[in-house]
Order: structure tokens, then C-alpha cells, then sequence
């Protein structure tokens, strides 16, 4: 399972890619702004940075809803870097325009998925990525991990290449959750992906064989 990390905070992204075990970047609006990056400039160039950070795929979000504002947003976003995958809303005009950057050769994760018909959707359009929001989901009182294992059966039935990217994860059992049930990659913050090395056991044992190596 490939694991990508949710942020457009550079410390952390450098964090992830130097732990060895990073594979990619999710990012949005929302994140840039928290991270105070405003401007469309300001914008493409950081996601040039994240870029020149990893190796793998960095996910960079249209802002347009329409299929002519999104084709044009993402031709732009996809020249930026080789990595650069564009993100698309599980909308009526977003899956036409999945389509038409399949038929281009550019890469695309359709975000914003929320049910296996959503999913089946960004499939047949050719999407590389679509992200089901497993954290949104259980928020609503809804299973997101059931959603993840509903979509697994239909991709897996009729060979479908579109990759599982589980989004909005929350802890580190969702990752291992997703691992079980077959997701291809998980995207999360840093504290889930780091809180995976935790355990009280290694803690002690680690401890105890420091302490026996001082005697």
C-alpha cells in the first residue's frame, strides 16, 4: 500500500519523504491556506516545491466547477511538473473531464467520493486515483472502511486500474484497516502515519535492553 501524506506544510512533507516510507502528496486550497500561501503564483510554485520534495505523485485541486474551467486550470497545473496530478470533484462536468485528461495522458484523482456508484464513475472514466472520504463518512455515522471494501469487489471484478486512495484518515487503525481491506494507497496526516511506529511494548523493551546494556 503506497502511503501519501495530506499537507501542504514543506517541514512536514521533508519529514515524511526523509522517514523513507512516503510516496506521494495530497494537497487542496484549504491546505494552502492554512499554510498561509495565497495567490495563484504563490500557489503553482508551491506545489512546484512539494514537487522537488518527493518522488512520487503530488495531487494539485482545480478551483473550477465547470468542465471548460477545469480542463484549462488542469493543462496548467499538469505542466508544472511531471509528478503533478490533477484533482477533480466527483461532479457531473468533473467526470468529463477525468475523461478527457485520460484520453490526454494526464493524470487525474477524483476527489470527493462518497459512494461505490461515485466510485464506479471515476473508473470507467479512467481516473488513476479516486478518494473516498472514509473520516467524513464516520463522521455522518456512516462506514467509511465498508465503503472502502464495497469499491475493492467492484474494481476487482471487472479489472479496473483505477488505485483506492482512502482519504480524510484520521488515526493510525484506519491505515492499517485500509491495508486489510485492500486499499492501494492511504492519505494522512503526518501524527497517522508517525503514530504507527508507537507502541508501549517497544517503548519498555527498548528501555530494558538500554538499561541492561549500561550494567
Amino acid at each position: 500500500m503506497k502511503f501519501f501524506i495530506d499537507t501542504a506544510n514543506l517541514a512536514q512533507i521533508k519529514e515524511a519523504q526523509d522517514l523513507g516510507v512516503l510516496d506521494g502528496v495530497t494537497t487542496n486550497p484549504s491546505l494552502m491556506a492554512k499554510e498561509g500561501i495565497k495567490g495563484q503564483e504563490n500557489i503553482l510554485k508551491h506545489y512546484v516545491d512539494i514537487c522537488n520534495i518527493v518522488t512520487g505523485d503530488v495531487s494539485a485541486e482545480v478551483i473550477s466547477t465547470d468542465f471548460d474551467g477545469m480542463v484549462k486550470e488542469g493543462e496548467a497545473l499538469a505542466k508544472l511538473h511531471p509528478q503533478i496530478v490533477v484533482k477533480i470533484p466527483m461532479i457531473k462536468d468533473g467526470i468529463k473531464a477525468i475523461k478527457y485528461f485520460t484520453e490526454k495522458g494526464i493524470k487525474t484523482n477524483c476527489t470527493l467520493v462518497f459512494s461505490a456508484g461515485q466510485a464506479l464513475l471515476a473508473a470507467k472514466a479512467g481516473a488513476t486515483y479516486m478518494s473516498p472520504f472514509i473520516g467524513r463518512l464516520d463522521d455522518v455515522s456512516t462506514d467509511g472502511l465498508k465503503l472502502i471494501e464495497d469499491i475493492r469487489i467492484i474494481y476487482d471484478n471487472y479489472g479496473y486500474e483505477t488505485e483506492i486512495l482512502a482519504a480524510s484518515v484520521r488515526h493510525p487503525m484506519h491505515i492499517i484497516e485500509c491495508a486489510k481491506i485492500g486499499a492501494d494507497v492511504i492519505t494522512a496526516p503526518l501524527s497517522a502515519i508517525a503514530a504507527l511506529l508507537k507502541h508501549p511494548l517497544t517503548d519498555s523493551g527498548l528501555a530494558q535492553f538500554l538499561a541492561d546494556a549500561k550494567k
